[in-house]
């Protein structure tokens, strides 16, 4: 893992590609541009317990948005084109942005398929925002080429810099910057649920203590948020409320610490013997992605929703860590057996905690890799 810090960042840009998925599938289909379009699932609208992905602007219009049931956006928008989600052609396309964003020389992080931070590196003294909004001009320029549309805002850091692409998306040139003495004046009198990483949970507590806007939790003593919300949570939202925010940037992403998969069924199973198969395939194609990254498995846990929508997981540690797959979804169907199980199953997951580093070197379950992955 790279990090940069802010004492080489003078200004931080959020780039944040437009509808990606609909905009890649108008790339290779060009009489889909200014019409409807809906990207989820297998393109079905009729498809069970699958939501929207991505909407285009036609369709956002209608009332349709990103997480909203496929079901109950077709009939918001039945004449809308439906199409199925395309992993594949959507991931090939963000490695084409992420490197032409990198090519303009400045570090950039990864948040997913379409959106990224970049750090721009000081030329000279200069506090003005002239450089950083000439190179999200250049930036936009590029990914243009591309038949691809991006937004960036511009901020001393990532939360105004994220805040700033909101406003970057209903501006002209799709280019905004917040400064920190911009900050207030803008953000004053909006919800405090505005304000990055701030979720619902947050909001709720805060509405809890009168607070409701950006300004109203200005004006909260420190003290009282720590109260509230413990030492760490309580001095970030301080900070949030002024403008403050994350100003590295981080150019390889941290190992991960673990991996999962989850299945929505499209009728609920209440047959034991099918849910056995289900948690065995999908211990198996999780296994799969740990073995291709050299990972090894310390701990499995498996996550039961039922119709009710009650979700529980339970886990295990394993006394050896190990890639053994009749081992490890022995121990995810032993997990499965330990839910009392009184409803039908509409999702069933599977989470692999992983242990630091690869598998390889000096290793004495190395040698066996391949072939315990594959028993």
């Amino acid at each position: 893992m790279v990090t940069t810090g802010s004492d080489r960042h003078p200004w931080i840009l959020h780039a944040d590609l437009d509808q990606f998925q609909v905009a890649v599938e108008r790339r290779r289909s060009p009489e889909l541009v200014d019409r409807p379009v809906i990207v989820g699932g297998n393109g079905d609208p009729e498809e069970r317990r699958k939501v929207v992905t991505c909407a285009s602007y036609e369709a956002r219009a209608l009332g349709v948005h990103a997480g909203m049931p496929l079901r109950r956006a077709y009939l918001k928008a039945p004449e809308a084109v439906y199409l199925p989600t395309d992993g594949d052609t959507y991931s090939e396309a963000s490695v084409e942005v992420m490197d032409t964003l990198r090519a303009a020389g400045h570090p950039v992080e990864v948040w997913g398929w379409d959106e990224a931070y970049i750090g721009l590196l000081p030329d000279a003294p200069d506090p003005a925002s002239a450089r950083a909004v000439d190179l999200a001009d250049r930036l936009r320029r590029a990914i243009a080429a591309l038949n691809l549309s991006l937004s960036v805002g511009i901020g001393r850091n990532k939360q105004q810099a994220k805040t700033a692409t909101g406003f970057a998306k209903q501006a002209v040139d799709h280019i905004f910057v917040i400064d920190d003495g911009d900050w207030l004046p803008l953000m004053g009198d909006r919800p405090a649920r505005d304000l990055w990483s701030i979720g619902p949970r947050t909001d709720a507590k805060l509405r809890g203590i009168g607070v409701r806007s950006v300004a109203d939790l200005l004006a909260v003593e420190p003290q009282r948020l720590t109260e509230h919300f413990g030492n760490h949570q309580g001095r970030w939202l301080y900070t949030l409320a002024r403008g403050g925010g994350d100003t590295s940037i981080v150019t390889e992403p941290p190992e991960a610490k673990s991996h999962s998969k989850v299945e929505t069924f499209p009728d609920d199973i209440d047959d034991p013997f099918v849910l056995a198969q289900r948690v065995d395939a999908l211990a198996g194609e999780l296994l799969d992605q740990v073995v291709a990254e050299g990972r090894i498995v310390v701990r499995v846990a498996v996550t039961v929703r039922t119709r009710s929508f009650r979700t529980r997981t339970k886990s295990h540690t394993l006394r050896d860590r190990t890639i053994d797959r009749a081992a490890l979804q022995a121990a995810a169907r032993a997990l499965l057996d330990a839910f009392e199980i009184d409803r039908p199953v509409r999702l069933l997951g599977v989470r692999y905690d992983l242990a630091d580093g690869s598998a390889a070197g000096g290793n004495d379950e190395a040698s066996g890799f391949a072939a315990g992955a594959g028993r």
